[in-house]
């Protein structure tokens, strides 16, 4: 791992690719705007050795071995699939404990072999009688303390893989009813409510050992108990008050995709890009692979901050042994 010097912190930002090879545009972009890293998704992945031939070239693009992301979540989210990759089981059909473990060793063995670093799994969200489908079987279950026990099974089983986990979407989507891709969902609950039931997943996570290993996204959702007005992602109320202190999580925090319709009302992608660092997020991440987007996220938007690296830095093994070993860190 090359060291980064703090004078050339990456830019606060994850991009998407257009295909399945990097393009002539995007090399170049991605070499001028230097990104954290890159995120994966099926239109990216046609079968493994050209999968792994991307991710080759993207760990030798910048200069410094880059996270590479995907959403690999298991059942509908899953961007390698069959036939070249294996079946992969939705997480509220997994039935037990045991199996969730089982599953996310398998899947982290999955992205090792092709080169990925960093699975945007597992959902925390707990699920409720009128949760939308765009969560439905994506959740573990509707009884919050076994959502709990199952996040922590499989965070320990990524990070045992060296897969770094990121757990979505804070503070809880369970009780969203529309789709965030779609729409801006309210989520009504009184704070008393959000905090005995869908906060707990993550209060029962972040006393683990590990926490330190783990990254978070942040939902598009409003939560009116704590800002009626603005989705998670853009509320410096709900990210400090909330995810950074109520919660106590010190990780590196992403955004959901910046592209999807709930932020809409913000702006246009540069906007959005920066409202959602002004609010306290430590990473952008957009995933369209569209250049005329990421152009101007990029120009909105500085490095990260040293807070940030802070945490990415923390999220990796000091030394070449640990739980996560899959990559060394930026150096401040």
């Amino acid at each position: 791992m090359l060291p980064v010097d703090p004078q050339n912190a990456p830019l606060a930002a994850i991009f998407g690719l257009s295909g399945p090879a990097l393009t002539d545009e995007e090399r170049a972009f991605f070499k001028t705007v230097n990104p954290l890293g890159f995120i994966l998704f099926a239109r990216n992945a046609i079968d493994p050795v050209q999968l792994m031939a991307l991710t080759a070239d993207l760990q030798s693009l910048l200069g410094r071995e880059v996270p590479i992301l995907i959403d690999q979540e298991g059942g509908r989210v899953a961007r390698l699939r069959q036939p070249h990759w294996p079946a992969t089981i939705a997480a509220q059909n997994l039935p037990d404990t045991a199996a969730v473990a089982a599953q996310s060793g398998a899947i982290a063995d999955t992205l090792n072999a092709m080169g990925v670093n960093v699975n945007c799994a597992p959902v925390l969200d707990v699920l409720f009688d009128d949760t939308h489908a765009a969560i439905g079987d994506r959740a573990f279950s509707k009884d919050a303390a076994i959502v709990s026990e199952r996040a922590i099974a499989s965070c320990r089983a990524y990070l045992a893989k060296g897969i770094v986990p990121v757990i979505k979407h804070m503070p809880g989507q369970g009780r969203a009813t529309l789709d965030s891709h779609l729409d801006l969902p309210h989520v009504k609950a009184a704070m008393l409510d959000l905090e005995a039931v869908d906060f707990l997943p993550y209060r029962d996570l972040l006393k683990q050992d590990f926490v330190d290993a783990v990254w978070g996204m942040v939902s598009h959702i409003v939560y009116d108990a704590v800002d009626n007005v603005l989705p998670a992602t853009c509320s410096p109320a709900l990210i400090g008050g909330v995810i950074r202190k109520q919660l106590g999580f010190d990780g590196l925090l992403l955004t959901d995709d910046i592209v999807m319709n709930a932020l809409g009302r913000i702006g246009d992608m540069g906007v959005r890009a920066k409202a959602t660092l002004d609010a306290g997020c430590d990473i952008v991440l957009h995933c369209s692979g569209k250049m005329d987007e990421m152009k101007d996220v990029a120009a909105a938007i500085p490095v990260m901050t040293a807070d940030a690296v802070r945490r990415y830095n923390r999220s990796l093994p000091a030394s070449g042994q640990g739980p996560n070993v899959a990559y060394g860190g930026l150096h401040v």
